[in-house]
């Protein structure tokens, strides 16, 4: 397990160097004054145990020569040192989600292990096992806004869609690197009622079915492409149906995607 120890210029090479052949090292350059560090140092702290990382925190007010050997000029700084090199490293006080996306390139985390075990049995057709994970993990971990998000995923794929809805209210709109994508997800519940429920009466009706039924086995394109479709016909329709599930795509897929960009542009064509 991940811990975390104060290092001096002193014990630098021994405490940080040398130990990052045995395990990742994280080091924070901070000082007591910076309001920032004070907000990030729980987080890594936190993190270190779940990442089995050890964490460095240098007080650059007493030590600087290391900050200075490292070229840190702002606060905090924090460094990822691997086998005696450093492979990445942030500025300042950065959401937790974006930490985690950062560490996962180096590190696999307990949690993300068992996420992945979980989903390995769920495409194994061990549907109960993969239950029995993710409960597991929501009880053990119920902070983790990533289980929360994968677990409601997969409740909605095996239809449990109130337990899905439970979990994503739970994410709260501070929560900003999370809120997004839960009101995306409960989007996808919409699509599985689409899906499953919704008896087409005209063209339109039978687009929203199978875009929805495409976003479901994750056919993002193809599911983008049909909303699109009831956007040109009527954009109206159902309270802008095809425009909301477009949006709730977006979210899922992110701002970064190809698609995301690529539809964008085609849904503010039919739009404006």
């Amino acid at each position: 397990m991940g811990y975390s120890i104060d290092v001096s210029d002193e014990n630098f090479e021994e405490l940080v160097i040398k130990k990052s052949y045995e395990k990742p090292v994280v080091v924070d350059f901070w000082a007591p004054w910076c309001g920032p560090c004070q907000m990030l140092k729980p987080i890594l702290e936190r993190l270190a145990k779940e990442y089995d990382f050890v964490l460095a925190k240098i007080n650059t007010d007493e030590n600087n020569y290391i900050a200075h050997q490292f070229g840190v000029s702002g606060i905090p700084d924090v460094r990822i040192i691997i086998n005696g090199k450093e492979v990445d490293r942030f500025v300042g006080a950065v959401p937790e989600a974006k930490i985690r996306e950062l560490l996962s390139k180096y590190i696999k985390s307990d949690i993300d292990k068992h996420l992945e075990e979980a989903q390995m049995e769920y495409m194994a057709g061990n549907f109960a096992e993969a239950e029995r994970i993710y409960e597991k993990l929501l009880n053990e971990h119920p902070e983790n806004k990533k289980i929360t998000l994968e677990a409601a995923k997969f409740y909605i794929k095996e239809n449990k869609l109130d337990k899905a809805k439970k979990l994503l209210d739970s994410i709260k709109e501070y929560e900003k690197e999370y809120f997004s994508k839960a009101q995306a997800l409960k989007e996808l519940i919409i699509f599985k009622q689409w899906c499953e429920e919704l008896v087409p009466q005209n063209e339109l009706d039978q687009l929203l079915k199978e875009g929805a039924c495409l976003a479901l086995q994750e056919d993002y394109e193809n599911a983008l492409d049909k909303f699109l479709k009831v956007v040109q016909k009527d954009k109206k329709y159902k309270d802008e149906a095809g425009r909301k599930a477009m949006i709730a795509l977006f979210n899922i897929l992110g701002e970064g995607n190809k698609l995301t960009k690529e539809y964008r542009k085609k849904l503010a064509m039919w739009l404006y």
